[in-house]
C-alpha cells in the first residue's frame, strides 16, 4: 500500500499519466468498449502506436511505456528521496502546527467570506464590514456567520438564545435586526445551512428602507 501510495504521487506530481504522455485512455476505451483486458491492451497500443508517430517519437508502445516507467522511478530515487532526506524533525513540527492553527482558521475565514458572497448575491446588496464609527443617522442590518459541522446542528437554538441579549441591543442603537447565519462546509462547497433567513433579511432591509424614506419625508415637511 506504501509503495502504490508513492507511486501514484510521484506520477501525478510529473504528469506521466496526462494525456500528453499517455494518450486519452479515458476516451480511447470507451471508443474501444473491450471485452477483456488482453483486447484493451491490444487496442491500446495500437492507438498508442499511431499517437507516438504523430508526436515523432521512435518507440514502440511497450518500450515508451518501459521509458515511462524509467523516468518515475528516476524522480522517486533521485529527486524524492532528496527531498525527504531535507526535511527535518523541525519541519515535521512546525507543519502540524500550520496545519492545525493557521491552515484551519484561513479555510475557516474562507468560509465566512463565500457565505457572505452568496448573501449578497441572493439579496442583491452589498454587504460591508462593521465600520469604526457608526453613522447613527442610518439603520444597520446585523449579520453574523457562524460555520458548523452536522453535529452541531441540533445546537442552533442555544446559539440563538445565547446571542439574542446582544442581538437586542444591536437592534435598540442601529434600528435592525441581527441575523444569524449557518454555513456548512460539504467536500470544497460552502452552503448557508438556514436558507430560509435569506427572506427574512430582505425582509428587514426593506421594512427599513421604508421606515427611512418615511422619516426622510416628514424631515423635509
Amino acid at each position: 500500500m506504501a509503495k502504490e501510495w508513492i507511486l501514484n504521487i510521484a506520477t501525478n506530481r510529473w504528469g506521466l499519466n496526462k494525456k500528453s504522455r499517455v494518450g486519452p485512455v479515458s476516451e480511447w476505451i470507451r471508443d474501444v468498449a473491450p471485452k477483456s483486458v488482453a483486447e484493451w491492451k491490444s487496442e491500446y497500443f495500437k492507438k498508442l502506436s499511431s499517437f507516438l508517430r504523430q508526436k515523432g517519437i521512435p518507440f514502440s508502445p511497450e518500450d515508451y511505456l518501459r521509458s515511462l516507467g524509467q523516468k518515475l522511478y528516476i524522480k522517486i530515487s533521485e529527486v524524492l528521496r532528496s527531498e525527504i532526506e531535507s526535511v527535518t524533525e523541525e519541519d515535521c513540527i512546525q507543519y502540524i502546527r500550520n496545519l492545525v492553527i493557521d491552515r484551519t482558521f484561513a479555510g475557516y475565514q474562507t468560509e465566512i467570506a463565500t457565505v457572505y458572497q452568496q448573501l449578497s448575491q441572493a439579496l442583491g446588496v452589498e454587504i460591508q464590514p462593521a465600520p469604526d464609527e457608526w453613522d447613527r443617522r442610518k439603520y444597520y442590518i446585523g449579520l453574523q456567520i457562524k460555520p458548523v459541522s452536522y453535529p452541531q446542528t441540533p445546537e442552533f437554538h442555544k446559539w440563538q438564545d445565547w446571542l439574542s441579549q446582544t442581538h437586542q441591543q444591536f437592534t435598540q442603537e442601529f434600528g435592525g435586526k441581527v441575523f444569524l447565519v449557518f454555513s456548512i462546509s460539504e467536500g470544497k462547497k460552502k452552503r448557508i445551512l438556514n436558507p430560509e433567513i435569506i427572506e427574512e433579511i430582505h425582509s428587514e432591509i426593506v421594512r427599513l428602507q421604508r421606515k427611512d424614506s418615511e422619516q426622510s419625508s416628514q424631515s423635509s415637511l
